[in-house]
């Protein structure tokens, strides 16, 4: 509750307020400074003291609920503590005015003596004034279990259900009687009018109603009290009318007690009340008759209703005391032994104040919550009722959430259906900081807290109300949490879960984008919930973020789910900047293999130049992020035989030393040509380049075809010498020498193959795959290959591929599972694995 009030526990059906407002007075919690004793030295009344808010549970989807709002002045909430004392006080006031009036009727023949008088007329006072007070106190609705607080309709409620009686129950029709008719004693019908104020008596009920379940005092002995009372009750109503048929009989000898006791009226009053109780409890546990019996019709007749009524209390004492000693009422004893358990737990391992906190409060919601048994009809219910219930429910709820603003009804309906309904007690962590996305909640009704960590201490930086959604940021972006949500009152949350959304958003193209485009615009505009490192500041004209800018800062934050998703939504993904640079620039530059992956997958251009002429490759490898070069630049071969003579001649033209041997360590041949058909040695030639002229003949490149103008034929001469009588010209670390092992491998493995298949084997079997084998390690491909026998050429090889998987073979490379491109069907072992790439994927 907004205000966090604390009561001892009430956690029934509320069928109205007093069935619920068991416990002590309301108190305010300080949430900024709340500590309770030590664990240790809590006693069972203090913990019970503290299990937890009293709890007025709004309905499913209701979203505008407030329970501390005010329609009028001088409303007066039912779980006040100064009301309660009221209710309490007036319970002994009926108390005292269904024990006395009988007793008056009974033996005071005349008016009562003036100090019973006085006393009637003083509570008859306070009955009234409480019929005046009840015009001003609020009452929870039991349909939608909120508070009403609106004057005019808590007058029309009481007006048209107890007031009538109330008025009733405290008219003095004896005082009344006597007024008008001016004798002292009234008659009979003065006398039964009277017997309306036992309608008080259903106060008294609601009150063991209350203490029932108040886990202060034992049930056993409260149950026990209540049983006791109605018994006690009933014994003296019924001695208190036996006595005034003998004292109203014409013949007092004829009696029950003239018959023993002659002029009885003339006794004390305590001899006779004490014999007319004495009759009515040997009469009712029926062990009597062997002193004082019914002498007179008249009393035979009432003998007999009275133990006939008996029969019936009787069966009501027994099965009400056997079910108290057998079943206990099952449900609240459980309710107040997991209680009991709950505190000994906390008690036992010295859990701090808060996590005791929020185990009770957990524990009593729980109860009270499925007291209502919302989620079990719903569960019971077919799923198209369900639905319909849902979307009844949540649908305007959820139409207001930030993230799903324009998107279609179909999609919104999609998801309600999806949402379960929660209630959360105050001051429990829904996402603690740094946890796993694996849900998202959309606040109905109470508040949440955003709660950040500054060198270990807790600092609120916002609170979410009725329409805001958390855990988005972790869905769509698959990071961890950058917050703690902690409930601040009692809240009604909807679930859903990650898995959900993100199948929803997928479902429609145009919704998927639209949704990243409200998270992208709703981030832009807070800048606060640290993930403002994801976007930039650009925007269309109308003030919306430019999604497709977003790609590069996504791609340069790393996120490769949040740019699938947004990928997903068909954005260009050779989307530049200023100076031509794409995401795949971006994400090869700065390392993020799996951004490259997801970037490959959704068909990027590998080649693609910035203006600075650099292609992803190059900035791959001058960051020496070798794994990602090594990704490009067999997708980039594939498209363009060009690529390795591109990427050294470039090297040699901006005389870029580092970079070239980078190149030449993964084993590109120094003699490849660039598109204008120069090799590396050539540029650097024509340069004039010295260091590198040097580093590729001594590596290797032939001098015999390279174009030598402009440079000092002695110098190249005499490095061709220096290569010729032995120099190293492979620069330390190149992985020529691992490539040549790798050959020298595979060639004795495809000798041991063949000799195998001379032996024995009829035929080589092979796996074939479609899609290139890091894209689908990336992916998780699931789909099963073929296995086929190894035809005899390549050509046919690509033709039983292209009949299985549906594609032209024309267009088709085969490579092995580490991207290697395969020519001979000669370097094809027993049970290797093949993929099959088409050349239109990457061609871009």
């Amino acid at each position: 509750m907004a205000g966090s009030d604390i009561i001892t526990s009430s956690c029934g059906t509320p069928e109205d307020y007093n069935d619920i407002e068991s416990g002590i007075s309301p108190k305010p919690l300080n949430q900024s400074k709340f500590v309770l004793p030590k664990l240790r030295n809590v006693d069972t009344v203090t913990v019970a003291r503290k299990v937890g808010p009293l709890f007025l549970i709004p309905p499913l989807g209701v979203s505008t609920y407030d329970e501390n709002q005010n329609s009028g002045g001088g409303i007066i909430s039912p779980m006040d503590s100064r009301y309660r004392c009221w209710e309490t006080f007036m319970v002994f006031l009926v108390a005292y005015s269904a024990w006395v009036y009988p007793f008056e009727v009974a033996f005071f023949k005349a008016s009562p003596t003036r100090g019973l008088y006085i006393a009637d007329n003083i509570v008859d006072l306070f009955f009234a004034t409480d019929i005046i007070l009840t015009f001003f106190v609020a009452y929870i609705d039991p349909r939608s279990q909120l508070l009403v607080r609106d004057s005019k309709k808590i007058a029309m409620r009481y007006l048209s259900t107890w007031f009538v009686m109330d008025i009733a129950s405290t008219i003095p029709f004896e005082a009344l009687g006597h007024l008008f008719t001016g004798k002292s004693k009234v008659g009979l019908t003065y006398c039964l009018l009277g017997l309306l104020r036992f309608w008080r008596l259903r106060r008294v009920k609601q009150l063991f109603t209350r203490l029932e379940k108040d886990i202060r005092f034992s049930y056993f002995w409260i149950r026990c009290a209540r049983l006791i009372s109605v018994t006690l009750f009933m014994v003296h109503c019924a001695g208190c009318v036996y006595y005034l048929l003998a004292d109203r009989y014409p013949h007092q000898g004829r009696t029950w007690i003239g018959s023993v006791i002659p002029n009885f009226r003339e006794a004390k009053l305590w001899t006779r009340y004490v014999s007319s109780i004495y009759w009515s409890i040997t009469t009712m546990t029926t062990v009597g008759y062997g002193d004082l019996h019914a002498v007179n019709s008249m009393e035979m007749i009432f003998n007999i209703f009275y133990m006939l009524f008996n029969l019936g209390l009787t069966a009501y004492l027994i099965g009400n005391m056997t079910n108290l000693v057998v079943e206990g009422t099952r449900r609240t004893m459980e309710f107040r032994n997991s209680i009991q358990a709950a505190s000994s737990f906390v008690c036992r391992n010295h859990l701090p104040p808060r996590l005791k906190e929020q185990i009770l409060a957990y524990m009593c919601l729980r109860f009270r919550a499925e007291s209502l048994n919302q989620q079990q009809l719903m569960e019971q219910l077919p799923k198209s009722i369900c639905k319909s219930i849902c979307q009844h429910l949540f649908l305007p709820t959820v139409e207001k959430v930030y993230l799903f603003k324009g998107v279609s009804r179909e999609i919104l309906l999609l998801l309600v259906a999806k949402m379960k309904a929660e209630y959360i007690p105050p001051r429990e962590d829904i996402i603690m900081h740094n946890e796993a996305p694996d849900d998202v909640y959309i606040v109905v009704s109470g508040e949440v807290e955003i709660i950040d960590y500054e060198m270990e201490k807790e600092r609120v930086v916002g609170t979410l109300r009725t329409g805001d959604i958390f855990g988005e940021v972790g869905a769509l972006c698959l990071r961890p949490q950058s917050f703690t949500f902690r409930t601040k009152t009692l809240s009604q949350l909807l679930r859903l879960k990650t898995c959900a959304l993100m199948e929803a958003m997928r479902a429609k193209g145009q919704d998927n984008k639209l949704i990243l485009k409200n998270f992208l615009q709703h981030y832009r505009e807070l800048k606060d919930l640290n993930i403002h490192d994801m976007l930039i500041e650009n925007g269309e004209g109308d003030g919306e973020p430019n999604m497709a800018v977003n790609l590069l800062t996504v791609a340069s934050s790393g996120n490769a789910a949040f740019l699938d998703e947004l990928l997903r939504a068909r954005l260009d993904p050779d989307i530049g900047d200023s100076r031509g640079r794409t995401p795949l620039h971006i994400a090869a530059s700065n390392g993020h293999e799996e951004c490259v992956l997801v970037l490959l997958k959704h068909a990027c251009k590998v080649n693609i130049k910035d203006v600075d002429g650099n292609t992803p490759l190059w900035d791959a490898i001058a960051a020496n992020h070798h794994s990602i070069f090594r990704i490009l630049y067999h997708f980039s071969s594939i498209s363009d035989p060009y690529t390795a003579g591109e990427l050294l001649c470039t090297a040699a033209k901006r005389n870029d030393l580092s970079t070239m041997k980078e190149l030449l360590k993964h084993g590109l041949n120094i003699e490849s040509k660039n598109h204008d058909g120069f090799t590396s040695l050539q540029i650097a030639l024509n340069e004039n380049y010295n260091d590198m002229v040097n580093l590729l003949v001594m590596n290797g490149a032939k001098v015999d075809q390279a174009n030598q103008s402009g440079f000092p034929a002695a110098s190249l001469n005499e490095m061709v010498q220096k290569r010729g009588v032995g120099h190293c010209i492979t620069i330390p670390g190149t992985l020529i020498h691992d490539n040549l092992s790798v050959s020298y491998r595979k060639m004795q493995e495809e000798k041991e193959s063949s000799e195998g298949k001379s032996k024995g084997g009829n035929f080589l079997r092979v796996s074939i795959y479609k899609g290139h084998p890091l894209v689908r390690k990336y992916t998780f491909a699931s789909d099963s290959g073929k296995l086929i026998k190894l035809p005899s050429s390549m050509e046919e090889l690509k033709n039983i591929a292209g009949e299985k998987f549906a594609f032209d073979p024309k267009n088709a490379i085969i490579t092995n599972e580490e991207g290697a491109e395969i020519d001979s069907i000669e370097t094809i072992r027993d049970n290797d694995k093949l993929f099959i790439v088409e050349n239109t994927v990457c061609t871009n």
